[in-house]
C-alpha cells in the first residue's frame, strides 16, 4: 500500500471551525431520567415547578399558632391570656396553619398558666413565623435552565417542585479502538519490542470526566482489513470514535486510508506540537477522530478537539481554561510552524508566579503528570525570552499552586519520599521539585526561582561543600542553609559486578561504557575532582558527554545493560538491585534565602525532615547519615 503524506498543516482554530461545520448535524439527542439520578447530568429544556413549595402555609417553628389581632397590646407588664381550642392552637415546625390563623409565636416566647392555657407578653404581627405558599418555589416559576449542569443542589429545588423526571442530554458511547502491533494489554508478559497500551484507559477516563460513556475495544494490530473491521463495528455501537495510533503518514499508519474508505477526511494535519497529525473525519455521519499515537500528542488532541466533540453532543459550551501570569524562567523557542504547547511548572515565589518549561517530547508522559499549566507559543513567533511575562493555562488550581514548595536543584531520592511525607503530614501543602542539578538549584536562587535549592557542590580548592559556592554566586543575597545529608557517590553497576570495575582508573583501562550525569551537577563536579586527583583526561572515558538527569535514570541505564557504569549515590544503586563501589562521601544540603525561614512551608519542611518517619525511609535506601538534619546555618 502506497504510503500516506499529511493532507494539511491546518491552523488549530481553522480545522476546528471546518471540522464542526461539517459535524453541524449533531446537535446531541434527549432521554428522560429521574430527578435524583441526574446530578452531572446537562439539561435538555428548561425545568418548571409544576407545584409551590411550600403548597401550604406552615409553621415554621414550634409553638402556636393564632390571629394577630389577638395579641395586640401583650407587654411585659400586661399580659394577655389566651385558651387553647378557642385562641390558639399547638403547631409544630412545619405543620399547615389552618385559614383562620395568620400568626405563630414560637414556644419560647410562652407562659405556661395551666393546661390549656399560656399568657404573651409581647404582640405578634400577621404573617410572623409562617412560610408562605410560594415562599421557596412559586408554580411554573423557572428552576433551573437548559445546557444547565445538574448540581446536587439542584435536585432538591426539582423534586421540591414536583418534578420526578428531568429530560437531559444523552450521553454519547464512545468507541476506542487501540491499534498497533507492538502494543500489549497491561499485565501482560513483556519482551523486547513490546510497549504497554494505555492511551486508550486514558481517553476511557477523559471522556467518562466529560460526562461520556467510553466503550474500549480490544488492540487491533497494524493490519488494514483488521482495522476496517474494528472501525465498522464501532459505528454501529457509538456515537463518536477514536483510534489511537496509526494517523502519522508511516507505511503501517492505515487510519486516514480506512476513514476515508468508509466515510470522509476533512482534515488530516493540524499545526500544533506536539499532536500535529491527526484525522478528523466521519464516517455514517458519526465523528471519526484519528489521534496520535504519542502519549503528550495524543492529550493536546484530546483536550484540544475531542472534548469539544463530546461536549456538542452534551449541549455543553467549551469553558476557557482559567490562566495565570507568570516569568517565565529561561529562554524557550518554539518554529513558526506550529502551536505548540509547553508543559511547565508554576510556583509562587517572593511575590510573582514563575514558569518552568520541563521535558517538550511528545512520549515524555511524566511532563504531564508534573505539569501545572501548560504555555502556548502561537504560530506566529519564535518563542519567549527569559524574564518574560506570559499566560499560562492551568492544570492545577491557583490554590495549591500557592501552598506549594518550589525545590529546584539537585536530585536525590530523598526528594520525593520528603515530598510525599510533605502532603500527608500537613494535608495542605505541596513540594515540587525540579531536577536541574546543583549549579541550576543556584541559579534558580539568583533568579528568585525557587524556595529552595538542594545542592551538593565540593569545593575543589578545600574539599568543603556548599557554603563557599552560596557566598560566591550569592554574595548580597542573605542565605542559610538547611543541613540535609552525607551521603555515599561512588561507581554503579551490574549485579555482581561481571565486569569487575573496581575503580575510576578501570573505566579508562578496560574500556567499559560510562554515563555521566549533566553539566552543573554536583555528582558531575565529584567526578571530575576525583579524574583531576588521577590525573584521568575526561575524553578518555567512553561515555562521558552521556547525560542522565537523575541518579535513578542512571542506575536505570545500567540496570539495562545500555552501560556498564555510571556515578551517583548508593541508595539509587540499591534501588535497583545493582552493586556498588564506593568513591567519597559528600554533603547534601539544602540553600534557602533567608527571609524564607519564617514562612510556614519552610517550617513544615524542616520538621518533615526531621522527623522519625522520615528517618526510618532513609534507613530503608541506606547510605545515608542524618545525624545533622535539619540543623540550620545563617550564612
Amino acid at each position: 500500500m502506497a504510503q500516506k503524506v499529511f493532507l494539511s498543516n491546518m491552523d488549530l482554530g481553522e480545522a476546528i471551525e471546518l471540522y464542526f461545520n461539517k459535524l453541524s448535524g449533531i446537535n446531541g439527542e434527549k432521554e428522560i431520567v429521574d430527578t435524583w439520578d441526574c446530578a452531572g447530568r446537562v439539561s435538555y429544556a428548561p425545568v418548571f415547578a409544576k407545584i409551590s413549595s411550600p403548597f401550604y402555609n406552615s409553621s415554621a417553628m414550634d409553638g402556636i399558632a393564632t390571629l394577630s389581632t389577638k395579641t395586640y397590646g401583650a407587654t411585659d407588664r400586661s399580659h394577655i391570656n389566651l385558651q387553647e381550642g378557642i385562641d390558639y392552637l399547638v403547631v409544630d415546625t412545619g405543620d399547615p396553619i389552618p385559614k383562620e390563623y395568620d400568626s405563630v409565636i414560637m414556644v419560647e416566647d410562652l407562659i405556661n398558666i395551666e393546661e390549656g392555657k399560656i399568657a404573651i407578653y409581647k404582640s405578634a404581627s400577621p404573617f410572623q413565623n409562617i412560610r408562605p405558599i410560594g415562599e421557596d418555589i412559586v408554580e411554573t416559576q423557572l428552576i433551573i435552565p437548559s445546557k444547565h449542569i445538574i448540581r446536587p443542589v439542584d435536585i432538591g429545588s426539582i423534586i421540591a417542585g414536583g418534578v420526578n423526571e428531568v429530560q437531559v442530554y444523552k450521553r454519547p458511547t464512545v468507541g476506542i479502538i487501540p491499534t498497533g502491533t507492538e502494543m500489549v494489554e497491561p499485565g501482560s508478559e513483556l519482551v523486547v519490542g513490546d510497549i504497554i497500551e494505555f492511551n486508550s484507559r486514558v481517553f476511557s477516563a477523559q471522556v467518562k470526566e466529560w460526562g461520556g460513556i467510553p466503550l474500549r475495544f480490544d488492540i487491533v494490530i497494524d493490519d488494514y482489513s483488521l482495522i476496517l473491521k474494528a472501525i465498522k463495528k464501532a459505528v454501529e455501537l457509538c456515537d463518536i470514535i477514536l483510534i489511537s495510533a496509526g494517523s502519522s503518514a508511516g507505511r503501517e499508519d492505515f487510519t486516514s486510508t480506512v476513514i476515508e474508505e468508509l466515510g470522509a477526511v476533512y482534515v488530516h494535519g493540524v499545526a500544533i506540537k506536539p499532536g500535529k497529525p491527526v484525522i478528523l473525519g466521519s464516517i455514517a455521519g458519526k465523528p471519526v477522530i484519528g489521534i496520535p499515537g504519542f502519549p503528550v500528542s495524543a492529550y493536546f488532541v484530546m483536550e484540544n478537539i475531542c472534548k469539544r466533540v463530546v461536549h456538542t453532543y452534551l449541549g455543553i459550551n467549551n469553558e476557557d481554561q482559567k490562566t495565570v501570569k507568570a516569568t517565565i524562567t529561561r529562554r524557550t523557542m518554539s518554529t513558526l510552524k506550529y502551536l505548540e504547547f509547553v508543559r511547565v511548572k508554576i510556583g509562587y515565589v517572593s511575590g510573582k508566579y514563575i514558569a518552568t518549561p520541563i521535558s517538550r517530547g511528545a512520549g515524555t508522559t511524566m511532563s504531564l503528570v508534573r505539569a501545572d499549566g501548560v504555555l502556548e507559543i502561537p504560530q506566529n513567533i519564535e518563542g519567549y525570552e527569559a524574564k518574560t511575562v506570559v499566560n499560562v493555562k492551568l492544570l492545577r488550581s491557583i490554590e495549591e499552586i500557592n501552598n506549594t514548595l518550589i525545590c529546584i536543584g539537585s536530585h536525590d531520592p530523598i526528594v520525593d519520599i520528603a515530598s510525599n511525607l510533605f502532603h500527608i503530614k500537613n494535608g495542605k501543602y505541596f513540594l515540587s521539585s525540579a531536577h536541574v542539578g546543583s549549579m541550576g538549584g543556584i541559579m534558580a536562587l539568583i533568579g528568585s526561582e525557587t524556595h529552595i535549592a538542594p545542592i551538593h557542590l565540593l569545593d575543589m580548592e578545600d574539599g568543603s561543600y556548599n557554603i563557599s559556592y552560596i557566598k560566591k554566586y550569592l554574595p548580597n543575597k542573605p542565605m542559610a542553609l538547611i543541613k540535609g545529608v552525607k551521603r555515599i557517590q561512588g561507581i554503579i553497576v551490574s549485579k555482581g559486578n561481571p565486569l569487575d570495575i573496581k575503580s575510576l582508573t578501570d573505566i579508562v583501562e578496560k574500556s567499559r561504557r560510562f554515563v555521566n550525569r549533566q553539566r552543573g551537577s554536583g555528582t558531575r563536579l565529584f567526578l571530575d575532582y576525583n579524574l583531576k586527583k588521577l590525573n584521568i583526561q575526561p575524553e578518555s572515558i567512553s561515555g562521558y558527554e552521556r547525560e542522565e538527569f537523575t541518579h535513578i535514570a542512571v542506575a536505570a541505564v545500567v540496570a539495562a545493560g545500555d552501560a556498564d557504569c555510571g556515578l551517583g549515590v548508593y541508595s539509587a544503586a540499591k534501588l535497583l538491585g545493582l552493586d556498588f563501589i564506593a568513591l567519597g562521601n559528600e554533603e547534601y544540603d539544602f540553600a534557602v534565602p533567608k527571609k524564607f525561614l519564617d514562612i510556614e512551608m519552610i517550617r513544615e519542611f524542616i520538621k518533615v525532615i526531621k522527623s522519625d518517619e522520615f528517618k526510618t525511609e532513609l534507613d530503608i535506601l541506606c547510605g545515608y547519615d542524618y545525624t545533622e538534619i535539619g540543623e540550620i546555618i545563617l550564612l
